[in-house]
């Protein structure tokens, strides 16, 4: 966008993401480094020609497996103040922590500065035990913004779609595409803000966008709830 439309840029939010590296000649790897972290954040505000709106601590899970829980603690702590630091000195505008699975992160959520966004996986697809854990973290961290990311799970073209309707989530199921019922359920699991979605299919793109105008029925999403629960507990129960 900034180099076909840079006119465009004011009227978007634009949100990045920081941790994950390239490296040459081997696959690209997750790192908490702060000096890593700066670096990144900054190329970004210099390769979008502006400071990115959000930029989001991506997946910091995968670097916090190894060490005492104080010094995984201390790690998380200190790459999240890099970016805190970054929006408060105008590099970007708002910080936050996107996290593919945060059940690792619920215990290390100690004395973090509070983030701005929270992003987390949404949608009919998510584990339980991973969609109550970012309530959780979300709880912990009080984030001003949840946001919602790969709301189709494996994609909007996985076989699952075929063989499930996701409209019993919506109070006029007649209206909506198998698409639109699951990316409108998507935004009450858990319930979010906003939802990233892939923007390479325009033609997808619009039939999403359309569906905001489609009406959850929020008695179904309890009762969904309540049966993933009840589902969770026979499982420990068997285990």
């Amino acid at each position: 966008m900034a180099r076909v439309a840079a006119d465009l840029l004011p009227r978007f939010r634009v949100s990045t993401k920081v941790g994950y590296f390239p490296v040459p000649g081997r696959a690209s790897e997750h790192s908490l480094d702060p000096e890593r972290l700066r670096a990144a954040v900054e190329r970004a505000a210099r390769d979008l020609g502006r400071e990115p709106d959000v930029v989001l601590l991506h997946n910091p899970e995968h670097s916090l497996s190894a060490g005492p829980e104080a010094e995984r603690c201390e790690r998380l702590a200190a790459a999240c103040r890099v970016l805190e630091e970054a929006a408060s000195s105008g590099v970007c505008g708002s910080w936050g922590i996107s996290s593919w699975d945060p059940r690792p992160l619920g215990a290390l959520a100690v004395r973090l500065p509070r983030p701005d966004v929270l992003m987390v996986r949404c949608g009919l697809l998510v584990r339980t035990e991973v969609l109550e854990s970012a309530e959780l973290l979300a709880a912990k961290l009080g984030p001003s913004q949840l946001w919602g990311m790969s709301p189709f799970g494996g994609g909007a073209a996985d076989s699952v779609w075929e063989r499930f309707d996701p409209g019993v989530f919506l109070r006029e199921a007649e209206r909506a595409t198998v698409m639109q019922a699951a990316f409108r359920a998507a935004c009450r699991l858990p319930e979010v803000d906003a939802v990233a979605v892939g923007t390479d299919n325009p033609v997808h793109l619009r039939e999403l966008v359309g569906s905001l105008a489609l009406e959850v029925d929020e008695e179904v999403v309890i009762r969904y709830r309540r049966l993933l629960q009840e589902a969770a507990g026979r499982s420990q129960d068997r285990q």
